[in-house]
């Protein structure tokens, strides 16, 4: 694939057609309860429609049977071109509700002279509370921080920070995982330990992608068994081989069972084991197939699980 979901959340600058909405009072944040199992789609899987017609992409979803998503595009304080009160609308008048979302956390968000975040990740925060999110995901890092251990730490200290001020607002900053943690090392140790490690589990929540990490030799078990309980939310994808892949190693993405991950299995010892109460449904790639199609057979085969 040619641009990554970090590219993609980073960049997007979206010309919407969609209904026009008027705007109202601010919603009041409502979270969902962190005990509740919830199924969800993440609306990378089906970008191209949502950039072409949002509106009715989200009405498909709904009708699916889709009852939760998950967001990929926060721009000027605007989901998928609407405002937080007008995409809370939406989604309400749906039957939908947005209990996660993606928004990269990058250099720009945190101001070292002052020792405080902008106010570009304070209106960030304060626009996912009024989502009522439980969950504040940042689906990338610094590049030039993680490239060493001194700026890692920097980093995962500002994640924290970043924890404390959502649960300021009723939530949980979380962190998910590309592929370079599974293979990066510093000090001699592995990149996704020393992410775990120096992350307060009462502030950072881990998402974990286990799409992501397979072709880079990460085992979701592996994890999920080494740190229970950290695991709260989960990208649930399944792989299978490819030429290049969306990570550039040679795999990916695919519907839900017709891959090498075994994702039911790993969405059940996480239930069991990791924390995990958030699944959600992502596919980059297709195989032809039209996304939409897709999402629906995947969640059909998720129901089946007994999640």
């Amino acid at each position: 694939m040619k641009n990554s979901r970090r590219k993609f959340i980073q960049n997007a600058s979206l010309a919407l057609v969609g209904a026009s909405l008027k705007p109202s009072a601010l919603w009041a944040s409502t979270n969902m309860a962190a005990s509740k199992n919830i199924i969800g789609v993440q609306l990378y899987s089906v970008r191209a429609d949502m950039y072409k017609k949002p509106l009715e992409t989200l009405t498909a979803i709904a009708k699916m049977g889709y009852q939760h998503v998950e967001h990929a595009n926060y721009v000027n304080r605007k989901f998928y071109g609407w405002t937080a009160t007008e995409f809370k609308k939406v989604l309400n008048d749906l039957g939908l509700k947005m209990p996660s979302g993606h928004t990269v956390m990058g250099a720009k968000h945190w101001d070292n002279t002052k020792k405080d975040f902008t106010d570009d990740w304070k209106l960030t925060v304060e626009d996912a509370a009024a989502m009522g999110q439980e969950y504040v995901i940042s689906p990338s890092m610094d590049d030039k921080l993680r490239s060493t251990y001194d700026g890692l730490m920097l980093q995962l200290d500002v994640f924290n920070k970043s924890g404390e001020l959502c649960k300021a607002n009723g939530m949980k900053f979380g962190y998910h995982n590309h592929d370079f943690e599974f293979k990066e090392k510093l000090n001699g140790t592995l990149m996704y330990d020393i992410i775990l490690q120096h992350t307060d589990p009462n502030l950072v929540v881990h998402q974990l992608d286990f799409g992501n990490m397979y072709g880079a030799g990460g085992r979701a078990a592996e994890w999920i068994n080494k740190y229970p309980g950290r695991f709260q939310s989960l990208h649930v994808k399944d792989e299978i081989k490819a030429e290049k892949g969306e990570m550039n190693d040679g795999y990916e993405s695919t519907i839900l069972g017709d891959g090498l991950v075994d994702p039911k299995a790993i969405a059940l010892l996480a239930k069991a084991k990791g924390g995990a109460h958030h699944y959600i449904i992502e596919q980059e790639s297709y195989q032809g197939i039209a996304p939409l199609d897709c999402v629906k057979i995947d969640l059909e085969r998720i129901k089946t699980w007994g999640i």
